[in-house]
């Protein structure tokens, strides 16, 4: 076995899933430990993956976490239980806001890389950030734990400073734009659009705006192709700022940013 993962909720399977289908690591090679024993053993028999029990994680190289910052203290007792005499094991944490400081402290090793990765692993479109100690970097965690997350998309490695932020952004920023599809639809609902037609409008209006900005050095530069002079956009823009849409966003972000901060520090 040379990946055990701890916790398969929506990230933990959706990470198993990727994995497998890019053939990052075979079923054989994937062990699965979760309190809900029904959702592992379902996930077993899609997979042919190995079911684990607490406390037997065997002489597994690589330890993915996907669970609850606030389970850190309970599981963190029988992670760090002493290996059998030469067996080195590396830990993955998608914890939200907890610093690999802490982390290696509850574990008794530094050979911990710290990721967040986003809701976007699910349809293998995830931006997932990256962090990690010396110690982990020359074990070769960091690596390993870069060729797992690239199975759902594109990586970026951090300094840890920067890990809140992105949190703040990226791993939130899928609800944020939730409300900004919904909000839409609503409007076009206002306008007399059928309901389906707004909130598939509004989607896919989303969708093709990423791929929009990708190809362009800044937003603004899309904003001003679609709004001409004296013409609709221009106006509905004007009511955004009216609203304070932009400053919404934007305070969105640091409060995302500034709970990171404070779910790390109830681990500390």
């Amino acid at each position: 076995m040379k990946l055990a993962i701890v916790g398969v909720g929506k990230l933990g399977s959706s990470l198993l899933a990727g994995i497998l289908r890019r053939g990052v690591l075979s079923p054989q090679d994937i062990g699965l430990l979760d309190a809900n024993t029904e959702r592992v053993e379902a996930l077993s028999e899609q997979y042919g993956v190995q079911v684990l029990e607490a406390g037997q994680l065997g002489h597994a190289p690589h330890v993915l976490l996907s669970v609850q910052p606030r389970t850190l203290p309970e599981i963190s007792g029988w992670l760090s239980a002493p290996l059998p005499s030469g067996v080195g094991r590396g830990y993955i944490s998608t914890l939200a806001g907890v610093s690999t400081e802490t982390l290696a402290q509850r574990l008794g090793t530094r050979r911990v890389v710290r990721a967040m990765p986003s809701l976007a692993a699910t349809i293998g479109q995830a931006q997932t950030a990256l962090s990690a100690p010396l110690e982990a970097r020359e074990a070769g965690d960091l690596d390993f734990a870069r060729e797992l997350f690239g199975a759902v998309g594109q990586v970026y490695e951090l300094g840890e400073h920067l890990m809140h932020a992105f949190t703040g952004m990226s791993a939130s920023g899928p609800a944020y734009l939730a409300v900004v599809a919904e909000s839409l639809a609503d409007g076009g609902v206002r306008m007399g659009l059928p309901r389906a037609l707004a909130q598939e409008l509004a989607a896919r209006l989303l969708s093709c705006s990423g791929e929009l900005l990708l190809s362009r050095a800044h937003p603004g530069l899309l904003k001003d192709e679609v709004a001409s002079p004296g013409g609709t956009t221009i106006a509905g823009l004007e009511a955004l700022e009216a609203a304070g849409v932009r400053g919404g966003l934007i305070a969105a972000v640091v409060a995302a940013t500034r709970r990171s901060m404070e779910l790390g520090k109830d681990q500390e």
